[in-house]
């Protein structure tokens, strides 16, 4: 299915084409289809896992490959309790190749304390990546953590050099990371038996067919959290030349900790602007804290917003807060009509 390009996209695609060469952005291409990425190479995707020193893992269906990056050195509290790695506190990069297929697009979203902020930031800019984004996730963490993207333009093996080259001083670098989290909480928590090496996943933590049911979606466990991660596909956004979909960063997701009568929700919601209010108002009304309201990438056509919310309580209540918020996404139109007031 061919998409068009409406009056915006045309005119920011004549004035880029101009630009083009000055920053290194591939050109336009007004009749490129959706969905028609060109894929990575097996010696591509073999050279991205050499420079990271890690496997990662490969999404056939968006032609795109990403590395995790969780932070398995930290020990997180949200409001005096414990919580897992899983629930949010996991970075990652992507690589994927523009639209033409003449070269690739690296987007990442890194996990930091403060204070690794602005060495990142220069080790990035030294090695030819750009930043895109800086901000919270949550409220009430400790330590205080933000998330930083990062981007960039050039081979799939040129760019997972240049970011394994900025993360290799930081601790989030993989050669710099235990190979698992720490205590798991539910394991301070006392919910296992002394002895009892197993810990419980998101499996027996919560009635997955209850909130799947709920939310329309299947999730993934991941330990003792259970995820789902949602793309846009109501949508084309293209950014750098290159087709946004939910493996590199165009999603909405939703991740569950604790237990299914006492759980923690945190997340995000991608939206279109028109999307925001309704989308903060459908949080609200269902209790749920809108934590963060930002952008995450430049030069995204059209432009998305993220909005990232938390909230505690019965596992299918804070489900249902989920999917008010999701039922707001593709029903207000794309462009923004301001109340008056």
């Amino acid at each position: 299915m061919k998409y068009t390009i409406n009056r915006r996209q045309a005119l920011r695609a004549t004035a880029l084409v101009g630009a083009a060469s000055l920053f290194g952005l591939p050109k336009l291409e007004a009749a490129a289809e959706k969905g028609k990425t060109p894929p990575l190479t097996p010696a591509e995707i073999k050279a991205i896992e050499a420079a990271m020193g890690k496997k990662g893992t490969y999404k056939e269906a968006e032609f795109t490959h990403t590395t995790p990056l969780p932070r398995n050195d930290l020990k997180v509290k949200v409001k005096g309790e414990s919580v897992p790695i899983a629930f949010g506190f996991g970075g990652w990069m992507s690589i994927k190749k523009t639209i033409d297929g003449k070269t690739a697009m690296l987007m990442s979203d890194t996990v930091l304390l403060q204070e690794e902020v602005n060495p990142l930031i220069s080790a990035a800019q030294a090695n030819g990546l750009e930043i895109g984004a800086i901000h919270n996730h949550f409220f009430y963490e400790e330590p205080r953590i933000f998330y930083m993207h990062l981007h960039g333009m050039g081979t799939p093996e040129e760019l997972a050099r240049k970011f394994a080259a900025t993360i290799r001083q930081s601790k989030i670098s993989p050669a710099n990371q235990p190979t698992t989290p720490g205590p798991n909480p539910t394991a301070q928590s006392g919910n296992t038996s002394p002895g009892t090496s197993a810990a419980p996943t998101g499996k027996e933590n919560f009635d997955l067919p209850a909130l799947d049911a709920i939310v329309k979606y299947t999730g993934t466990v991941n330990g003792p959290t259970y995820k789902y991660t949602i793309g846009r596909d109501d949508l084309t956004v293209m950014a750098m030349g290159t087709e946004m979909t939910a493996s590199i960063g165009l999603n909405s997701w939703a991740s569950f900790a604790g237990k299914k009568e006492k759980a923690y929700i945190a997340g995000d919601i991608a939206m279109l602007e028109p999307e925001v209010n309704p989308v903060i108002a459908a949080l609200r009304k269902n209790s749920l804290e809108v934590v963060a309201l930002h952008h995450h990438m430049l030069g995204d056509d059209p432009r998305m917003i993220f909005l990232h919310y938390f909230g505690q309580g019965p596992a299918a209540t804070l489900a249902k807060g989920f999917r008010a918020a999701l039922d707001e996404l593709g029903k207000h139109g794309k462009e923004i009509q301001h109340k008056k007031h």
